[in-house]
């Protein structure tokens, strides 16, 4: 026990002196020029923690990792479950973060804390276009890893090669980093769609963001007391920022989505509460995922008995449901044990309309960049029709047909995916 408080008294003493070191740099000038440079987001003890857990480091803050899901689809072995709720194809998806800095320290984060926190950007900057470029090009080295690998399809393994998606959503906070708007604006241009989630304390970022083509913000809990528990953010003033990031949300005309983690014996009571921030926010789909258990951590007293089974989940969708006249369970992909709620104006002549047209969403984000923003358009404009096996009570359960289901051995640690 003694020597525990006495890693955890070093390692408060150092995060102070690291602040204090951070303040004295912010306030030396010299006619107006910063005696010493910003320090570096990712140190090399830092660097390489990352590195062993399979990230490719991009500059000082950045970083990519092979998502598990676009190991599988190279295999023909099925996509995420964001191929069976949006179609995108998960083999030609890039899981991203500008940031690997966040401002909270979540129970069940999978990085176990290796990632540095914050409540404001106080490093050395990158830009946005070495950023995209350098993370594009580290996604595609580890995609060549899998040249000739028994059971990779050949045509997958090429179209992989030509990315079509980003998932800013790796680790850290991505909206903290101050390009956020000009990084996606780079991606679109290239013609890749952008799935962005952010933890909901940077309500100001989330009304300065141009329009991704689907937002999500994480609530992983439906009270002050129980999201304290659950987050562990930094802010103080955490509930504040948490509902003025919801309301935020409910302003923004593109796709939005709420995302609850459910983690048994945690967050998975207060309905009624739950239903109140669905109310505040009125996002077009709301996703209930099980938590993933990424084993044995000193940052978290998780265990298998906090991940509920699929049928759990399915149990606390319906209640849930229940209390939104104005949805409906939508879309399941139970290889991820998640579900999909949306809003009925998605199902459109009986029929759920939950994929997106990506063409038409990059057709008209080009019309509102050269409108200067004016031309504006709405989640409704770039719908697409929901295959019949992505719908929530198909026999596949959200498994695609045109693959073939692999199931893993127990006891492996499953800690990709986004």
């Amino acid at each position: 026990m003694g020597k525990v408080v006495k890693k955890m008294k070093k390692a408060k003493k150092d995060r102070a002196a690291e602040e204090a070191a951070d303040q004295q740099v912010a306030l030396k000038s010299i006619g107006g020029r910063k005696a010493a440079e910003r320090r570096e987001m990712v140190t090399p003890m830092l660097r390489k923690a990352l590195t062993k857990q399979g990230y490719q480091i991009v500059g000082s803050h950045s970083g990519v990792k092979l998502c598990r899901w676009t190991k599988s689809m190279m295999r023909g072995r099925g996509g995420c479950y964001k191929h069976t709720m949006y179609g995108i194809q998960s083999h030609q998806c890039m899981e991203a973060t500008p940031s690997l800095a966040c401002a909270n320290k979540c129970v069940f984060c999978w990085r176990h804390h290796t990632n540095p926190v914050g409540t404001e950007w106080r490093w050395k900057m990158d830009g946005p276009e070495m950023i995209v470029e350098e993370g594009m090009l580290s996604h595609y080295k580890m995609i060549k890893q899998f040249r000739g690998v028994p059971g990779v399809k050949p045509e997958r393994f090429s179209e992989a090669h030509n990315i079509q998606h980003c998932a800013l959503s790796l680790v850290g906070e991505p909206i903290m980093y101050p390009e956020i708007n000009e990084l996606c604006r780079l991606l679109h241009k290239k013609m890749i769609s952008t799935f962005l989630v952010t933890n909901a304390q940077f309500p100001d970022a989330i009304r300065n963001l141009v329009p991704v083509t689907q937002l999500y913000v994480s609530i992983d809990a439906s009270t002050k007391e129980s999201l304290k528990k659950i987050d562990r953010p930094l802010f103080r003033d955490f509930w504040p920022r948490f509902l003025d990031s919801l309301q935020a949300l409910s302003d923004k005309g593109q796709r939005t989505v709420y995302r609850l983690t459910l983690v048994s014996g945690w967050n998975t009571e207060e309905m009624q509460a739950y239903a109140s921030l669905v109310a505040r926010g009125n996002p077009d789909f709301i996703e209930v995922k099980g938590v993933t258990y990424c084993g044995d951590s000193k940052a978290s007293t998780l265990t298998m008995k906090n991940v509920p089974w699929h049928e759990e989940v399915v149990g606390f969708v319906q209640q849930l449901a229940d209390l939104l006249p104005d949805y409906e369970i939508a879309c399941e992909h139970e290889h991820s044990n998640c579900l999909l709620v949306a809003h009925k104006k998605f199902k459109i002549d009986n029929r759920w309309h939950t994929w997106i047209d990506y063409p038409k969403f990059h057709q008209l984000m080009s019309e509102y960049e050269a409108s200067g923003g004016k031309s504006t358009f709405s989640a409704l404009d770039y719908v697409a029709p929901t295959p019949a096996w992505a719908v929530f009570g198909c026999v596949q359960q959200g498994f695609d047909p045109q693959e073939t289901r692999y199931h893993r051995k127990r006891g492996k640690k499953d800690i990709g995916g986004c």
